[in-house]
């Protein structure tokens, strides 16, 4: 028996590994700018906060940088284009949700990856076990505002008492606290322990398995 109604995930350093995609992608639009690139573990620290500040912190310059917007554009087109390359869910996650799915629970992605590319990921890599998937738009403020785990919530049907939020970010514990709802950080995605509970993270689960025990 399931403790929730209800898991809402976080999608990059959570369910996928998306940091070589994400790496290929910012390092292609400085280089094509004539900018220099960034190793990926600098990349793992930038994202987490939606597209435009993962190329506001790899960009020299930042927001201030007069190419901005051209280099962002290149990301985003080339992003597009290359997002399944390298990217690949962490192991045991197709095999949680199958479960989740298999015992009535159901299942939400909430990114502030851009919106478009939320959809085409849980489709290709998830298809059915996915049923509501929501990412970055201008209609929506992005996380860790709550609308977007709200929308959610009510697409599923399901209430904040019913739902909890599962991430690997400060991102996402600020996120649920914001819905009112509790949360799970995982510990295999883009940071570490320490980080997390330096940030209010107060429950984890360091494999898939130990994640399937709190749900």
């Amino acid at each position: 028996m399931n403790r929730y109604r209800a898991v809402i995930f976080d999608l990059d350093g959570t369910l996928l590994d998306t940091l070589d995609d994400l790496a290929d992608a910012v390092n292609y639009a400085l280089a094509t700018h004539g900018y220099p690139t960034r190793t990926r573990d600098e990349v793992r620290l930038f994202v987490g906060n939606g597209v435009r500040l993962l190329m506001i912190r790899a960009l020299p310059g930042g927001e201030e940088n007069p190419q901005f917007e051209e280099v962002l554009a290149t990301f985003r087109t080339y992003y597009a284009a290359h997002s399944q390359c390298k990217t690949a869910p962490y192991p045991g996650i197709l095999s949680l949700l199958a479960k989740l799915q298999k015992n009535g629970v159901r299942v939400a992605v909430v990114s502030n990856k851009f919106d478009a590319a939320v959809r085409d990921l849980c489709a290709h890599y998830f298809g059915s076990l996915v049923e509501v998937a929501v990412g970055e738009s201008p209609e929506v403020p992005k996380k860790p505002a709550p609308d977007t785990v709200l929308r959610a919530m009510r697409l599923l049907g399901v209430s904040p008492d019913e739902s909890v939020y599962v991430g690997d970010s400060d991102v996402d514990v600020e996120t649920a606290k914001n819905s009112g709802i509790p949360c799970i950080s995982v510990l295999w995605g883009f940071r570490d322990r320490a980080f997390l509970e330096a940030h209010g993270a107060t429950r984890f689960a360091a494999d898939v398995d130990a994640l399937a025990v709190l749900l």
